[in-house]
């Protein structure tokens, strides 16, 4: 299943719109912090479908008979561009534990690339809602790496896949590419291209360097 909220008229539209601004982008700060945002109404919205319990609350009145999700999901997120909006779902989901995956493009001297997997820092997983969140999903390359390296770790109920935008090549890839059924895109935007350095077209540019400086290649 894919959920693209662009879809709906909604503030997460706005949000997005100035991660794609080049006159707002140089304010690194407001560039996180409008991931971080996105984040939470990512979070919210994976709430519904979440499953649930009821239980009671005693007010000072009297007993509320409320439903909550039945469990926390873990959160895990692709270093380094993914860290405000890990922190985004995190903010909802408080009670979540939290994994990390250190992936990230390789170059090589004629411009071609591999993806590169360091390390994997991961709670228990299993029969829990696993939430893996990388703001950009180009080719998904990165995303099958941390998908398959996460299920060697155990057995989650379902997978979300978060990205603020991705290309239809890289859910197509992602889906071609992961054995396990219980898979769901969430996306704040689908774009349609990928240019031949394997960017994403209107795309943004390079979301870890937007978000905390140009990194030594």
């Amino acid at each position: 299943m894919v959920i693209n909220l662009a879809e709906q008229s909604s503030l997460l539209n706005q949000f997005i719109a100035e991660l794609r601004d080049v006159n707002i982008q140089n304010d690194s700060l407001r560039f996180r912090r409008n991931l971080e945002r996105i984040g939470e109404i990512f979070a919210y919205e994976i709430s519904k479908t979440m499953p649930s319990i009821e239980t009671e609350v005693q007010t000072p009145l009297g007993v509320a008979q409320v439903t909550v999700p039945s469990s926390p999901p873990v959160i895990a997120s692709i270093l380094r561009a993914g860290l405000p909006l890990h922190q985004g779902l995190l903010n909802f989901f408080d009670k979540a534990d939290s994994a990390f995956i250190s992936a990230s493009r390789a170059y090589n001297e004629d411009g071609s690339f591999r993806i590169q997997f360091d390390n994997l820092s991961c709670p228990v997983i299993d029969n829990k809602d696993l939430i893996l969140v990388d703001p950009m999903l180009a080719t998904g390359a990165s995303m099958v790496l941390a998908i398959k390296a996460l299920l060697e770790r155990g057995t989650p109920s379902h997978v979300h896949i978060v990205s603020v935008i991705a290309s239809q090549e890289g859910i197509d890839y992602t889906v071609a590419n992961t054995n396990f059924e219980n898979v769901t895109f969430w996306s704040g935007a689908i774009d349609p291209v990928l240019t031949p350095k394997k960017y994403i077209s209107p795309g943004l540019g390079d979301a870890g360097d937007l978000a905390y400086g140009k990194k030594l290649k």
